[in-house]
């Protein structure tokens, strides 16, 4: 067996079960916060209408340390809690650059300065892309059956006044979510009578009641997994062909001092090259000692840490494709602008 052929297959058996356990178990752990958070809550405090949403959704994003791919089963719990566009896109795009390991990496390997532009590009970016999509209604293009639940009523939550094309599993009998008296999520049918907060929080009281508040929180993450998993193999199975048969000498090429579209070009090569930022760091620091200048190195780490294969085809799922499209592109922006800051200020 050649050796870009065991590269290749170690590559996919240690994404496959390094992704499988941590979408499940991001699944899960965004199940057990639905419980305890109302989506009233979560659309209240993302909201798109102010700056507050926004920072808000950068801070989660900054702590939470998911790679690209991670990021995916967190999107999904805020599309269904109903959170704002806007806060949602900024999470996306800030959870994989921002997150603490990636940034104590990079100053450890490159210093504060190159540090520091990486965090204000990938924050500024961040910020800005998620006001304007907002701005710009591509709300409308996140597929309806994103915001769908799965699982029955052990899932997401929905709101009470959703559109009329999400389900919701706690219909009420009447038009008014104030005169709300049965709940018909299939369970036996019992009376509410709404106390203060949405019908919603009242829905998930007697459900707490009937079984259990973390009652199917691994089914629910189960269902989630199984209904990715071609998709999720699919994008592991070409990243990892990358991976093995893409020789650095390549990137040496076409990414080095000599190239003046060297910055755009380790953007475009990042992405195929589905590399965790903890893995990419490293190899940009061979990079740098071979001559490879320092903004290319941060076009390459946020190209290939921002976005990947397998999370553009897992989006596929949640997203139409010019939203897509966009998505991509502003990654593409944040990865060249970060390169050519260095140049231009350090």
């Amino acid at each position: 067996m050649s050796p870009q052929l065991q590269d290749t297959l170690g590559m996919f058996v240690f994404l496959a079960v390094e992704l499988s356990v941590l979408f499940i178990g991001i699944s899960a752990l965004v199940g057990v916060l639905q419980r305890h958070i109302p989506p009233a809550k979560v659309e209240a405090l993302l909201s798109s209408t102010g700056t507050r949403g926004y920072l808000l959704a950068a801070g989660l994003g900054a702590i939470t340390p998911f790679c690209s791919c991670s990021t995916i089963p967190m999107l999904k719990g805020l599309i269904r809690a109903r959170a704002g566009f806007g806060p949602m896109m900024v999470f996306l795009f800030s959870s994989p650059l921002l997150n603490p390991v990636v940034v104590v990496l990079l100053a450890a390997t490159f210093g504060l300065t190159l540090t520091s532009t990486y965090v204000i590009a990938a924050l500024a970016v961040s910020l800005g892309a998620g006001w304007l999509m907002h701005a710009f209604g591509f709300e409308r293009y996140i597929r309806r059956t994103a915001t769908k639940e799965t699982g029955g009523c052990g899932s997401s939550q929905s709101q009470c006044g959703a559109a009329p094309a999400v389900p919701d599993c706690g219909s009420p009998k009447t038009d008014s979510c104030g005169s709300r008296s049965e709940s018909a999520c299939g369970d036996t049918a019992i009376k509410i009578t709404p106390a203060s907060g949405s019908c919603c929080d009242s829905q998930s009281s007697v459900r707490t009641k009937e079984t259990g508040k973390y009652s199917g929180v691994w089914r629910d993450a189960w269902i989630d997994f199984v209904d990715v998993l071609p998709s999720l193999l699919v994008g592991i199975a070409l990243g990892s062909l990358i991976y093995g048969f893409m020789p650095t000498a390549l990137l040496e090429q076409y990414a080095g001092p000599d190239n003046p579209f060297a910055i755009p070009v380790a953007a475009v090569i990042g992405v195929p090259l589905y590399i965790r930022a903890e893995a990419v760091i490293p190899l940009a620091g061979a990079l740098m000692a071979k001559g490879v200048g320092a903004g290319t190195v941060l076009a390459l780490i946020i190209g290939s840490a921002g976005a990947s294969l397998t999370e553009l085809i897992l989006l596929r799922s949640l997203f139409t494709m010019k939203l897509l499209v966009a998505f991509v592109g502003v990654i593409f922006a944040m990865a060249m602008i970060a390169g050519y800051a260095t140049y231009l200020f350090f």
